[in-house]
């Protein structure tokens, strides 16, 4: 069987585990991990503060620092409420494609590089080849942050890490940070005969929503200097508001959560800081004879941005590995700035396309998994010399 297919069958039996963000991936974990002792491969596991998921770190070749880290979640998004036309979990191979959940987000990624490692211990490897394998990408990033704080500590630190998520094997340097927050505002409850008597909490949380479409359109005029992000500026989203008990009753709560995609190098609470400054404003006047009311917004998830680093040593790598002239940027967020705030250089660099991920019937080309065993075939002979 050649890299290949066993890339196919890989995706196969990482398809197979459920692995939504709401479930435990430790069966997975279990399988991969039965496979490095199969392999012979050294390996460390990080479970998660509850137990119920980990995450996996693996080197083939020398035990020390330097090499590269291929980097992937074992997460999915959930099936529910879509439209499959076969179990999501069997994957199906038609033509060149092969659909199932995860296929191209991302264990298709994560199958290419557990089927590389018969031939990258045959390579003679002068420099290390790390896998991790994390969780929770899909719901917060933090599935890697375990990991990354052992490297240069009790596992070999990287020189350069590549994050698999679906470029169609282009290289990106850049994506844009993804910070959620939860804002819940504190009204006073009459009836709504006497509103001039209250404060309603929906009334006043629509006020704010208005308030972040305001802000959004700053940040539109003020657009993206790099020209490089579609769309070409930071973005404000409100996904989820709820509030109120009934229509004639002035609502005590009402909370809202939304998020902000900013432009790397952007500070993950400028739009939470432009709307602090106009609840304040709103603390002072509307609320200035009922002490009992309120606005707070906690903040729920930060991932960073991914920042370019132009000639740096993933950046190079990658380019050379992929017979790419250029880098680009990409809309969605992923573990990648993680790895950067830790001082690795890092790139985006996977099979697929990111259009499919999340759909129903999602899928990966065959040429793509195909294009990915050729990239890390070509990074094991540059770890030979």
């Amino acid at each position: 069987m050649d890299a290949l297919d066993r890339a196919i069958d890989m995706t196969a039996r990482l398809v197979a585990f459920d692995t939504e963000s709401s479930k435990s991936n430790l069966p997975l974990i279990d399988f991969v991990e039965a496979y490095l002792r199969e392999q012979g491969v050294p390996f460390a596991r990080a479970p998660n503060a509850a137990g119920d998921k980990a995450a996996i770190f693996a080197t083939i070749g020398p035990m020390e620092p330097g090499g590269v880290l291929l980097s992937g979640h074992t997460d999915v998004v959930p099936v529910e409420g879509q439209e499959w036309s076969f179990d999501p979990f069997t994957l199906r191979r038609d033509g060149g494609r092969l659909y199932g959940r995860g296929a191209v987000d991302m264990k298709g990624f994560g199958a290419v590089a557990l089927a590389m490692i018969p031939e990258f211990k045959k390579a003679a490897l002068t420099r290390p080849i790390h896998i991790l394998l994390s969780y929770d990408e899909e719901t917060t990033c933090l599935g890697p942050l375990d990991m990354i704080a052992r490297l240069g500590v009790d596992l070999p630190r990287p020189n350069a890490v590549i994050v698999g998520e679906p470029t169609s094997m282009e290289v990106a340097d850049a994506h844009k940070s993804v910070t959620t927050f939860t804002t819940h505002v504190r009204g006073f409850e009459i009836h709504s005969a006497n509103l001039h008597r209250g404060v309603s909490a929906v009334h006043i949380a629509c006020r704010l929503v208005t308030e972040l479409e305001r802000i959004s359109e700053e940040l539109r005029v003020e657009g993206d200097p790099s020209g490089r992000f579609d769309p070409p500026y930071p973005t404000i989203h409100v996904g989820f508001i709820k509030g109120g008990t009934a229509r004639n009753i002035v609502a005590k709560d009402c909370e809202f959560h939304w998020e902000f995609r900013g432009l790397p190098g952007a500070a993950p609470t400028l739009a939470r800081d432009r709307l602090e400054a106009y609840a304040d404003g709103l603390r002072k006047t509307v609320f200035a004879n009922f002490p009992q009311c309120g606005i707070d917004t906690d903040t729920l998830v930060k991932v960073p941005g991914l920042a370019p680093q132009p000639g740096s040593a993933a950046e190079t790598l990658a380019l050379r590995l992929a017979r790419r002239n250029n880098t680009i940027a990409v809309p969605y967020a992923t573990e990648a700035g993680h790895f950067q705030k830790a001082g690795v250089p890092t790139v985006v660099c996977g099979p697929g396309r990111i259009d499919q991920a999340h759909q129903p019937d999602e899928y990966v080309d065959i040429s793509e998994l195909a294009a990915c065993v050729d990239f890390m075939r070509a990074l094991a002979r540059e770890l030979e010399t």
